[in-house]
Protein backbone atom coordinates (compact mmCIF):
# COMPACT_ATOMS: atom_id res chain seq x y z
CA UNK A 1 0.00 0.00 0.00
CA UNK A 2 1.32 3.47 -1.49
CA UNK A 3 0.39 6.38 0.36
CA UNK A 4 -0.28 8.16 -3.14
CA UNK A 5 -2.66 5.25 -3.63
CA UNK A 6 -3.94 6.43 -0.36
CA UNK A 7 -3.89 9.79 -1.14
CA UNK A 8 -5.72 9.02 -5.14
CA UNK A 9 -8.18 7.39 -2.89
CA UNK A 10 -8.85 10.36 -0.87
CA UNK A 11 -9.26 12.69 -3.91
CA UNK A 12 -11.45 10.35 -6.12
CA UNK A 13 -13.96 10.19 -3.12
CA UNK A 14 -14.40 13.95 -2.28
CA UNK A 15 -14.28 15.17 -6.17
CA UNK A 16 -17.16 11.98 -6.75
CA UNK A 17 -15.77 11.43 -10.19
CA UNK A 18 -12.26 9.98 -11.79
CA UNK A 19 -12.00 12.69 -14.25
CA UNK A 20 -12.20 15.62 -12.06
CA UNK A 21 -10.03 13.81 -9.80
CA UNK A 22 -7.60 13.19 -12.29
CA UNK A 23 -7.49 16.66 -12.94
CA UNK A 24 -7.38 18.08 -9.72
CA UNK A 25 -3.78 15.54 -9.08
CA UNK A 26 -2.74 16.68 -12.49
CA UNK A 27 -2.21 12.90 -13.80
CA UNK A 28 -4.35 10.94 -16.08
CA UNK A 29 -7.09 9.07 -15.69
CA UNK A 30 -6.02 5.27 -16.77
CA UNK A 31 -3.04 5.32 -14.21
CA UNK A 32 -4.99 6.39 -11.29
CA UNK A 33 -7.90 3.73 -12.41
CA UNK A 34 -4.90 1.29 -12.26
CA UNK A 35 -3.71 2.26 -8.21
CA UNK A 36 -7.57 2.40 -7.18
CA UNK A 37 -7.74 -1.29 -8.65
CA UNK A 38 -4.65 -2.14 -7.00
CA UNK A 39 -5.34 -1.04 -3.71
CA UNK A 40 -8.62 -2.61 -3.69
CA UNK A 41 -6.77 -6.07 -4.42
CA UNK A 42 -4.74 -4.86 -1.50
CA UNK A 43 -7.28 -4.48 0.94
CA UNK A 44 -9.64 -7.15 -0.66
CA UNK A 45 -12.42 -5.20 -0.86
CA UNK A 46 -14.36 -2.91 -3.46
CA UNK A 47 -13.85 1.09 -2.02
CA UNK A 48 -15.55 2.67 -5.35
CA UNK A 49 -19.26 2.36 -6.62
CA UNK A 50 -18.93 3.34 -10.48
CA UNK A 51 -22.02 4.28 -12.59
CA UNK A 52 -23.06 7.64 -14.84
CA UNK A 53 -23.93 9.71 -12.27
CA UNK A 54 -20.11 9.63 -10.74
CA UNK A 55 -18.34 7.60 -8.22
CA UNK A 56 -19.72 6.45 -5.00
CA UNK A 57 -18.14 4.82 -1.70
CA UNK A 58 -19.05 1.69 -0.78
CA UNK A 59 -19.80 0.88 2.80
CA UNK A 60 -16.26 -0.45 3.28
CA UNK A 61 -15.04 2.07 1.75
CA UNK A 62 -16.76 4.85 3.40
CA UNK A 63 -15.38 3.29 6.46
CA UNK A 64 -11.87 3.59 4.65
CA UNK A 65 -12.19 6.96 3.94
CA UNK A 66 -12.77 8.37 7.63
CA UNK A 67 -9.82 6.36 8.74
CA UNK A 68 -7.50 7.42 6.25
CA UNK A 69 -8.80 10.98 5.93
CA UNK A 70 -7.79 11.22 9.83
CA UNK A 71 -4.01 9.26 9.37
CA UNK A 72 -3.42 11.78 6.35
CA UNK A 73 -4.03 14.80 8.33
CA UNK A 74 -2.01 13.70 10.77
CA UNK A 75 0.81 12.80 8.61
CA UNK A 76 0.36 16.31 7.27
CA UNK A 77 0.84 17.81 10.26
CA UNK A 78 3.82 15.53 11.26
CA UNK A 79 5.28 16.79 8.02
CA UNK A 80 4.72 20.50 8.52
CA UNK A 81 6.34 20.04 12.03
CA UNK A 82 9.44 18.92 11.04
CA UNK A 83 9.50 21.60 8.17
CA UNK A 84 8.62 23.76 10.79
CA UNK A 85 11.77 22.58 13.23
CA UNK A 86 13.95 22.79 10.28
CA UNK A 87 13.50 26.24 9.56
CA UNK A 88 13.75 27.01 13.30
CA UNK A 89 10.29 28.07 13.73
CA UNK A 90 8.99 25.68 16.68
CA UNK A 91 11.20 24.02 19.66
CA UNK A 92 12.88 24.93 22.79
CA UNK A 93 15.61 27.41 23.35
CA UNK A 94 17.79 27.58 26.32
CA UNK A 95 19.93 30.88 26.90
CA UNK A 96 22.35 32.03 29.23
CA UNK A 97 23.44 35.56 29.88
CA UNK A 98 25.60 37.63 31.97
CA UNK A 99 23.52 39.94 33.68
CA UNK A 100 24.19 43.32 31.62
CA UNK A 101 22.60 41.98 28.46
CA UNK A 102 19.72 42.27 30.43
CA UNK A 103 20.17 46.19 30.32
CA UNK A 104 20.92 46.03 26.64
CA UNK A 105 21.10 43.93 24.13
CA UNK A 106 18.81 41.09 25.63
CA UNK A 107 15.26 42.86 25.77
CA UNK A 108 15.24 43.99 21.92
CA UNK A 109 16.59 40.94 21.07
CA UNK A 110 13.37 38.56 22.31
CA UNK A 111 10.81 41.28 21.47
CA UNK A 112 12.24 40.98 18.01
CA UNK A 113 12.81 36.76 18.08
CA UNK A 114 8.79 36.90 19.75
CA UNK A 115 7.39 38.40 16.79
CA UNK A 116 8.94 36.44 14.38
CA UNK A 117 9.18 32.97 16.37
CA UNK A 118 6.17 32.80 18.57
CA UNK A 119 6.41 29.33 18.95
CA UNK A 120 9.33 29.25 19.94
CA UNK A 121 9.91 28.53 23.71
CA UNK A 122 12.57 30.61 25.20
CA UNK A 123 14.48 29.88 28.29
CA UNK A 124 16.36 32.33 30.03
CA UNK A 125 19.30 31.58 32.33
CA UNK A 126 21.10 34.57 34.42
CA UNK A 127 24.69 33.18 34.68
CA UNK A 128 28.01 34.78 34.71
CA UNK A 129 30.77 33.89 31.70
CA UNK A 130 32.36 30.80 33.45
CA UNK A 131 28.90 29.22 34.70
CA UNK A 132 27.68 29.70 31.18
CA UNK A 133 30.95 27.80 29.62
CA UNK A 134 30.19 24.72 31.81
CA UNK A 135 26.54 24.18 30.88
CA UNK A 136 27.21 24.19 27.49
CA UNK A 137 29.70 21.87 28.08
CA UNK A 138 27.19 19.78 29.66
CA UNK A 139 24.55 20.74 26.84
CA UNK A 140 22.33 22.35 28.99
CA UNK A 141 22.89 25.75 27.10
CA UNK A 142 22.41 26.08 23.32
CA UNK A 143 24.05 29.42 23.06
CA UNK A 144 25.18 32.21 25.99
CA UNK A 145 25.77 35.78 25.81
CA UNK A 146 28.98 36.07 27.64
CA UNK A 147 32.04 38.40 28.15
CA UNK A 148 35.51 38.61 26.46
CA UNK A 149 37.96 37.34 26.81
CA UNK A 150 37.10 33.20 25.98
CA UNK A 151 39.26 31.25 24.22
CA UNK A 152 37.34 27.93 25.26
CA UNK A 153 38.12 24.63 23.36
CA UNK A 154 34.95 22.76 21.47
CA UNK A 155 32.92 26.38 21.95
CA UNK A 156 33.25 30.02 19.91
CA UNK A 157 33.12 33.03 20.95
CA UNK A 158 31.63 35.58 18.46
CA UNK A 159 31.99 39.52 19.25
CA UNK A 160 28.47 41.53 19.28
CA UNK A 161 29.42 44.73 20.52
CA UNK A 162 31.83 46.62 22.94
CA UNK A 163 30.29 48.67 25.88
CA UNK A 164 32.11 51.80 27.10
CA UNK A 165 33.13 51.55 30.99
CA UNK A 166 31.37 54.29 32.84
CA UNK A 167 31.62 54.87 36.66
CA UNK A 168 29.09 54.48 39.27
CA UNK A 169 29.26 56.19 42.55
CA UNK A 170 27.25 56.94 45.72
CA UNK A 171 25.09 59.92 45.19
CA UNK A 172 26.80 62.12 47.58
CA UNK A 173 30.57 61.22 46.23
CA UNK A 174 31.86 64.06 45.09
CA UNK A 175 32.73 63.11 41.87
CA UNK A 176 29.53 62.67 40.67
CA UNK A 177 28.07 66.36 41.44
CA UNK A 178 28.48 67.81 38.56
CA UNK A 179 27.29 66.05 35.24
CA UNK A 180 30.50 65.79 33.05
CA UNK A 181 32.95 63.21 32.76
CA UNK A 182 35.26 62.05 35.69
CA UNK A 183 39.12 61.95 35.84
CA UNK A 184 39.90 58.50 37.21
CA UNK A 185 42.94 59.59 39.47
CA UNK A 186 40.60 61.37 41.84
CA UNK A 187 39.19 58.23 42.65
CA UNK A 188 42.95 56.91 43.58
CA UNK A 189 41.73 56.78 47.62
CA UNK A 190 38.32 55.18 46.81
CA UNK A 191 37.11 51.74 47.72
CA UNK A 192 36.42 49.70 44.91
CA UNK A 193 34.11 46.74 44.08
CA UNK A 194 34.75 44.40 41.29
CA UNK A 195 33.72 40.99 40.01
CA UNK A 196 36.09 38.15 41.50
CA UNK A 197 38.80 37.77 38.64
CA UNK A 198 37.82 34.33 38.18
CA UNK A 199 34.33 34.85 36.97
CA UNK A 200 35.19 38.49 35.11
CA UNK A 201 38.66 38.15 34.20
CA UNK A 202 38.02 41.25 30.98
CA UNK A 203 36.50 43.79 33.72
CA UNK A 204 38.31 42.74 36.14
CA UNK A 205 41.93 43.25 34.67
CA UNK A 206 40.02 46.47 32.79
CA UNK A 207 39.34 48.38 35.62
CA UNK A 208 42.79 47.71 37.23
CA UNK A 209 44.54 48.49 33.92
CA UNK A 210 42.58 51.85 33.72
CA UNK A 211 43.60 52.76 37.74
CA UNK A 212 47.17 52.08 36.81
CA UNK A 213 46.97 54.12 34.06
CA UNK A 214 45.64 56.79 36.41
CA UNK A 215 48.70 56.79 38.33
CA UNK A 216 47.35 54.22 41.59
CA UNK A 217 46.53 50.58 41.91
CA UNK A 218 42.71 50.50 42.80
CA UNK A 219 42.00 49.12 47.03
CA UNK A 220 39.64 46.96 45.85
CA UNK A 221 37.61 46.01 48.82
CA UNK A 222 34.18 43.90 47.87
CA UNK A 223 33.86 41.60 44.84
CA UNK A 224 30.16 40.87 43.88
CA UNK A 225 29.67 38.03 41.03
CA UNK A 226 26.43 39.79 39.90
CA UNK A 227 26.04 43.30 38.44
CA UNK A 228 23.30 44.44 40.39
CA UNK A 229 24.91 43.62 43.47
CA UNK A 230 27.73 45.62 42.27
CA UNK A 231 25.54 48.35 41.88
CA UNK A 232 23.54 47.63 45.01
CA UNK A 233 26.93 47.98 47.15
CA UNK A 234 28.01 51.10 45.52
CA UNK A 235 24.31 52.46 46.54
CA UNK A 236 25.04 51.45 50.06
CA UNK A 237 28.35 53.74 50.34
CA UNK A 238 30.81 50.76 50.16
CA UNK A 239 32.71 52.10 47.10
CA UNK A 240 33.16 52.89 43.49
CA UNK A 241 32.68 50.85 40.42
CA UNK A 242 33.54 50.90 36.98
CA UNK A 243 30.44 49.44 34.94
CA UNK A 244 29.24 48.68 31.27
CA UNK A 245 27.54 51.70 30.33
CA UNK A 246 24.24 49.65 29.82
CA UNK A 247 24.38 49.77 33.62
CA UNK A 248 23.08 53.22 33.31
CA UNK A 249 19.43 51.78 32.71
CA UNK A 250 19.30 50.01 36.50
CA UNK A 251 17.81 52.88 38.48
CA UNK A 252 18.90 52.51 42.24
CA UNK A 253 18.26 54.99 44.24
CA UNK A 254 21.74 56.04 46.13
CA UNK A 255 23.78 55.55 42.57
CA UNK A 256 24.89 58.21 39.81
CA UNK A 257 25.89 57.34 36.64
CA UNK A 258 29.49 59.55 34.54
CA UNK A 259 31.43 58.63 32.07
CA UNK A 260 35.20 58.72 32.62
CA UNK A 261 37.14 61.21 30.90
CA UNK A 262 39.10 60.63 27.75
CA UNK A 263 39.24 58.26 25.30
CA UNK A 264 36.23 55.14 26.36
CA UNK A 265 37.76 51.83 27.47
CA UNK A 266 35.12 49.17 26.40
CA UNK A 267 34.36 45.29 27.14
CA UNK A 268 33.51 43.23 24.77
CA UNK A 269 30.17 41.50 24.94
CA UNK A 270 29.52 38.21 22.28
CA UNK A 271 28.07 35.31 21.90
CA UNK A 272 29.42 31.75 22.88
CA UNK A 273 28.07 28.13 21.25
CA UNK A 274 29.39 24.87 20.45
CA UNK A 275 31.04 24.20 17.86
CA UNK A 276 29.81 21.83 14.65
CA UNK A 277 25.88 21.59 16.71
CA UNK A 278 23.65 22.26 13.86
CA UNK A 279 20.52 24.45 15.38
CA UNK A 280 18.25 26.33 13.79
CA UNK A 281 16.76 27.72 16.43
CA UNK A 282 20.00 29.24 17.73
CA UNK A 283 20.74 30.33 14.36
CA UNK A 284 17.31 32.59 14.57
CA UNK A 285 18.05 33.98 17.57
CA UNK A 286 21.68 34.91 16.95
CA UNK A 287 20.55 36.42 13.78
CA UNK A 288 18.06 38.75 16.18
CA UNK A 289 20.78 39.62 18.49
CA UNK A 290 23.21 40.64 15.67
CA UNK A 291 20.23 43.14 14.13
CA UNK A 292 19.62 44.38 18.04
CA UNK A 293 23.66 44.88 18.07
CA UNK A 294 23.44 46.94 14.85
CA UNK A 295 20.27 49.35 16.40
CA UNK A 296 22.67 49.56 19.46
CA UNK A 297 25.48 50.45 17.77
CA UNK A 298 23.27 53.61 15.67
CA UNK A 299 22.50 54.68 19.07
Amino acid sequence: MELRQLRYFITIAEQGSFSRAAERLHVSQPPLSTQIKALEDELGARLLERSNRGVALTPSGAAFFEDIRSVLAQLEHAVGRVRQCERGDVGTLSIGFVSIADFGILPPTLKSFRAHYPQVDVQLHELTTDAQIRELRAAELDLGIGLAPVDEPGLTFTSLLHEPLILAAPTAHPAVQSSGAVDLHVLAKEPFIVPPRSIGPGLYDLTLSLCQAAGFAPRITQHARQMQTVIGLVSCGMGVALVPASLRHLKRAGVQYRPLLGKPSTIELGILQPIQTPNPLRDNFIHSLREAAQRLAQT
